[in-house]
């Protein structure tokens, strides 16, 4: 069993999202180890610049042992199938955890993308950070799925 962690700026405030990731979260629980790692998104007395801040704050939370994927407009972009194949390769070599990272809405700081063993896009667009947690989590349960051939909507 792969573990998933997901280390994301911020904590969740709208009701709508928080559900849709609570039963994407019960859903995993059959495929895999998640855990969600919140890394707070406020500014610190010293008064340096909010994405430094997060840079401090989110490379003190990725685990050691992780391939560390990071959620960048930029990154490799996969459809769901190339995403399901490429997290089953990773269990096939050895990569028993794998690490997403989400940025505030201040993005990504440079040396958090450093530390990435890969870049990944969902799309040219730009969406709130929060849903991009709900679509992370959508797509790792529909590779769970498709890795199963079990059904899955289309």
């Amino acid at each position: 069993m792969i573990k998933i962690s997901i280390v994301c700026v911020g904590k969740i405030k709208e009701k709508f999202f928080r559900d849709a990731i609570d039963e994407y979260s019960k859903r995993l629980s059959r495929y895999t180890k998640l855990n969600i790692i919140e890394v707070a998104d406020e500014m610190t007395p010293d008064g340096a610049s909010a994405v430094w801040e997060d840079q401090i704050r989110i490379l003190a939370k990725l685990p050691q042992d992780a391939l560390i994927v990071t959620l960048e407009i930029a990154g490799k972009n996969y459809s769901s199938e190339e995403f399901a194949a490429w997290i089953e390769d990773c269990s096939v070599r050895g990569k028993s955890h794998i690490c997403f990272v989400i940025g505030g809405s201040l993005g990504l700081h440079n040396n958090v993308c450093k530390r990435a063993d890969l870049a990944l896009s969902f799309s040219k667009m730009t969406f709130p950070h929060q849903m991009m947690r709900v679509v992370l989590l959508e797509q790792i349960y529909r590779s769970e799925r498709i890795q199963r051939n079990e059904p899955y909507h289309k």
